[in-house]
Order: C-alpha cells, then sequence, then structure tokens
C-alpha cells in the first residue's frame, strides 16, 4: 500500500513536471512570435529596463563587492602560504567573470525582480485583469511577457559587467591594501590574465539567464490560482524553480564552452 503511495506520487509530480515544460515552451514560441509582430512599443521596455537593471544596481553592488572581497581573503589564506599573493588577482578576475558574476547577478535579479514580476501577473490574474485584457482584443502576451523579456535579456549582460568590474575592485582593495601588492602589479596581472573568450562566455549566458527569469516568472503568474495565498505560493515557486533553472543552464554553457574555447 505505501510503495503504490509512492509510485502515485511520483507519478502526480513527474506528469506536473511535464505539463510545466510544455507550458512554458509554448509561453516562449508566443513570447519569441509577439516579439516580431506590431506593435513595437519601445517605452515599455525602457520602462521594464529601468525597473530591473537600474533599480537593481545597488543590491548587485553590495553583493559582487562581498563576492570580491570574501573571495580574496578566502584565497589570501592558502596563496600565502606557498608565497603566491600575485596570483589572487588572476584567480579572482577569472572566477568573477566566468562564472561567479554572471551566477550570482542571475540570482540576485531572479530573488528580486523575477518574484516581483510572479506577484504583479499574479495579483492581475487573480483580479482578472488579464482577462480584460483579452476582452479589449489585447494580446496579455504581448502586452506583459514581451517588454520584461526584452528588458531582462538586455539589462542581465549589463548589470554583469558591472557586477564583475565591483567584484575585481573589491579583490583590488584586499590584495593592495592588506596584502601589500602593488596597484599596478595587480592590474597587469588581472589584465594579462582575462581573455576576450573569457569575457564573452560570461556575458553570452547571462542572456539566457534573463530570459529564464522573464518566462519562468510570467508563467508563474499566469498560473496563479487561490487568491492572494495563490500569487504567495507561485512567487516562491517561481523563485526556486528559476534559481534552479539558472544554475542547469550555467552547467550546459560551462560544458559547451569548454569544448568550443579549450
Amino acid at each position: 500500500m505505501m510503495l503504490n503511495k509512492i509510485f502515485i506520487s511520483l507519478g502526480e509530480r513527474i506528469i506536473k513536471f511535464i505539463y510545466f515544460l510544455g507550458g512554458l515552451a509554448t509561453l516562449t514560441a508566443q513570447t519569441i512570435y509577439a516579439i516580431f509582430t506590431p506593435p513595437f512599443k519601445k517605452g515599455h521596455v525602457l520602462e521594464h529596463a529601468q525597473k530591473s537593471g537600474y533599480d537593481s544596481l545597488p543590491i548587485v553592488s553590495l553583493v559582487a563587492l562581498f563576492i570580491g572581497l570574501i573571495f580574496s581573503l578566502q584565497t589570501a589564506y592558502f596563496m600565502q602560504r606557498i608565497g603566491s599573493e600575485i596570483y589572487i588577482a588572476s584567480l579572482v578576475a577569472l572566477s568573477v567573470v566566468r562564472e561567479l558574476g554572471p551566477v550570482i547577478t542571475a540570482l540576485v535579479v531572479a530573488g528580486r525582480v523575477g518574484a516581483s514580476i510572479t506577484a504583479e501577473l499574479g495579483s492581475m490574474q487573480v483580479t482578472e485583469q488579464i482577462d480584460a485584457l483579452e476582452t479589449m482584443a489585447t494580446n496579455p502576451v504581448k502586452y506583459l511577457v514581451v517588454p520584461r523579456f526584452l528588458a531582462l535579456a538586455m539589462m542581465l549582460p549589463i548589470l554583469t559587467l558591472y557586477a564583475d568590474i565591483i567584484g575585481i575592485m573589491g579583490s583590488y582593495l584586499i590584495c593592495v591594501y592588506k596584502l601589500g601588492i602593488s596597484s599596478g602589479m595587480y592590474l597587469r596581472v588581472t589584465f594579462e590574465a582575462l581573455l576576450s573568450k573569457d569575457l564573452f562566455t560570461g556575458l553570452f549566458k547571462t542572456i539566457f539567464f534573463g530570459m529564464i527569469i522573464a518566462l519562468v516568472s510570467c508563467y508563474q503568474g499566469f498560473n496563479v490560482e487561490g487568491g492572494a495565498e495563490g500569487v504567495g505560493r507561485a512567487t516562491t515557486k517561481s523563485v526556486v524553480v528559476t534559481f534552479i533553472m539558472i544554475i542547469a543552464a550555467d552547467c550546459f554553457f560551462t560544458a559547451l564552452f569548454y569544448f568550443i574555447f579549450p
């Protein structure tokens, strides 16, 4: 009897997962189609770009700075033992630009902006505002999803580049003022370690991270059920699912770029 319940529960979860993937794929196709169909309203995209990009600068700055500081301190613990403090600069630069900057920035934006999108669209769904848009012959995907999709896809690479600079600055503070490495030496080692492919691989995948945040958040918002309590559940689920998909996508792109740029 217990075994039957386990298999039934497992089957239900698999069906829900397949249903989720199908719904997300459908929303993705509808969004891409809507991007290339008129009317084009740049104002909506710029408005959401400000909300997702400019308004996220303070928290991204704080997190990136602490990442650079902490990573340098942790690395210095071992590097000082072997007399290789100078290599902290190259190690931090590569780690931040290739992995830490893109992933941490995406997770921060997912927690801040993604949750906000799900809550906003979920509230609209509960109060039947989305149904009202359809009644007025307005495509909800075109009006609600496309601006957020484009804004996040454009702003996340910019935020990541900004986070990379702040993270390296945090490492600079530790290496120069704590470890006694000269400023010129630190900058020279940093720029020698970084290649154009490192910057490209880090920024390229953030475009897809932004798409994931927008699509998952909007999908969860569109499928809210159960009033205010349902909005809370959808928001939590949106953040968790987005985090998992970002990590999975990062693993995929890391493996892909490893074979493309060995």
